[in-house]
């Protein structure tokens, strides 16, 4: 569940916080996710599922695997992919547009976020091909988990 934030720069009671088990939220001190007002913020997600990569090779399936994990410290806050009104997919390959968009567009397609997809040089883990972060309104009655639920199934 999330907590209000007890950290020495918290200064409105409104903002809460979900942890997860990734180790780099300890080892970099980070929140998985932020809420404060309207507005939750999911840092950048990679495809590990209990500490392990998931789809080796696969951007697809890792895209998959990051949006899931996202969406689950979004579900933290009540949320789904109805209240999601930003994306950004951060791949290693350009080659890997189409497969990531596919996976985008099968979670986000009926939601139509704005959405930022950008090549970088690389991640912590080599093997990782995707990363993803989103932002979500919590203001909008649509975003619960009912709705998200039927925007959020593959197809």
């Amino acid at each position: 569940m999330p907590t209000p934030g007890s950290g020495p720069s918290d200064s409105a009671p409104s903002v809460q916080r979900v942890q997860t088990d990734s180790p780099w939220e300890e080892t970099i001190g980070f929140a998985r996710a932020v809420a404060a007002g309207d507005r939750v913020l999911v840092s950048g997600t990679m495809p590990l599922v209990a500490g392990d990569l998931v789809g080796e090779g696969d951007p697809y399936e890792q895209a998959r695997t990051a949006f899931r994990n996202a969406l689950d410290a979004l579900a933290r806050f009540g949320l789904g992919a109805g209240a999601v009104i930003r994306t950004r997919m951060y791949l290693t390959h350009a080659r890997d547009v189409e497969a990531v968009g596919r996976a985008h567009r099968e979670i986000f397609g009926a939601v139509r976020p704005a959405a930022t997809l950008v090549v970088v040089s690389g991640f912590v883990d080599s093997r990782v091909l995707v990363e993803v972060e989103l932002e979500a309104f919590r203001g909008d009655d649509r975003s619960g988990p009912a709705g998200a639920a039927a925007s959020a199934a593959p197809a």
